[in-house]
């Protein structure tokens, strides 16, 4: 960079700082100095009398609502027929219930179970009979290959055979 490059850049970072703080702290000067509150004078600056109030004092939640302190559980719900029903009943008639209720989750439970077990036991047929296929294939492979071994051990026998007969018939071979 040069010289008069860096001088400029210094230069327009100032006048950014310059900027951002007058941006910030703008306002509340201005605020200050519309409502009077620098002295440029050196004097005192102006001072409020004090505040006198005659407020009553704060009243109580139990002077507001009189009735808040009286609820008790008993009072609780006693206008809702659903609620009403469901207090009276018996102890044993919710456990049942409860009961009735877990054993309905629980056999939904088991039926998704056995249907994700059904789910799994077609995949895995399905994976077992490609594995076949693969094992099947490999195997047609396999024997193919040892034909071929032997096919091509059998033509070089042949082969060394025939060089051997063409030697003695006076070849001159590689």
């Amino acid at each position: 960079m040069t010289r008069r490059s860096t001088s400029c850049l210094k230069s327009c970072l100032v006048t950014f700082a310059v900027i951002s703080a007058l941006c910030v702290s703008g306002p509340a000067i201005y605020w200050k100095i519309n409502k009077g509150g620098f002295n440029l004078k050196g004097g005192s600056s102006i001072s409020c009398n004090p505040c006198i109030c005659d407020c009553p004092p704060p009243l109580s939640l139990l002077k507001l609502a009189p009735g808040l302190a009286n609820l008790s559980a008993i009072d609780c719900g006693k206008d809702d027929p659903d609620l009403k029903e469901e207090l009276e009943k018996q102890f044993v008639d919710l456990l049942s219930e409860e009961l009735r209720l877990q054993e309905t989750v629980s056999e939904e439970h088991i039926r998704h179970m056995n249907i994700t077990f059904g789910e799994a036991r077609r995949v895995a047929a399905q994976y077992q009979k490609e594995a076949e296929k693969c094992n099947t294939a490999t195997e047609t492979c396999e024997q193919a290959r040892e034909q071929a071994e032997a096919l091509m051990r059998q033509e070089k026998k042949i082969t060394s055979l025939w060089e051997q007969r063409a030697r003695q018939l006076g070849w001159e071979g590689q």
